[in-house]
């Protein structure tokens, strides 16, 4: 097996941010003045806060992430890049115990993300391909079973 490198999609994560500031700031504005309008406004108000906070929070921490599967040095390396700091991580395949999808959502609503979650030997659950970084095919079982098989084919060699 070559070398495989996954990147995430971080414009994905900062349009999902700016919308949520923006419908944030919208409802924060409109209700402003709830005190003269009544119980609905006050809880207009306080959402339209709290998706204002949650989004300028994730803008400011959406990052990039590169995913590196290295089959000749026998390792994961997940490099995290985000605005303030850089994070990396290397998993040796020999910490690896068993590779498993996950998900994220729910299917009534249509809104579904699956990654990888690498059970390691020092008991540690970690998500590869992590969800809301919007690795492409996350959102198709099909694709991530085909990225566990190709891992796993990878640590059992």
């Amino acid at each position: 097996m070559d070398l495989w490198i996954s990147r995430s999609n971080p414009g994905k994560q900062y349009l999902v941010s700016v919308g949520c500031l923006v419908v944030g700031l919208i409802l924060f504005v409109s209700f402003r003045d709830y005190r003269a309008a009544g119980g609905n406004a006050v809880a207009g108000f306080y959402l339209g806060m709290l998706l204002a906070v949650i989004g300028m929070a994730s803008f400011l921490t959406t990052g990039k992430q590169s995913v590196l599967v290295d089959p000749q040095k026998r390792s994961i390396t997940i490099v995290d890049v985000r605005p303030m700091s850089t994070k990396q991580r290397v998993i040796a395949f020999s910490d690896v115990i068993d590779v498993n999808i996950g998900y994220l959502g729910k299917r009534s609503n249509d809104v579904s993300c699956y990654y990888l979650r690498l059970s390691l030997a020092n008991g540690e659950e970690y998500p590869l391909f992590a969800p809301g970084r919007f690795f492409a095919g996350a959102s198709d079982r099909s694709v991530v079973a085909g990225w566990q098989r190709r891992l796993q084919d990878a640590i059992d060699k």
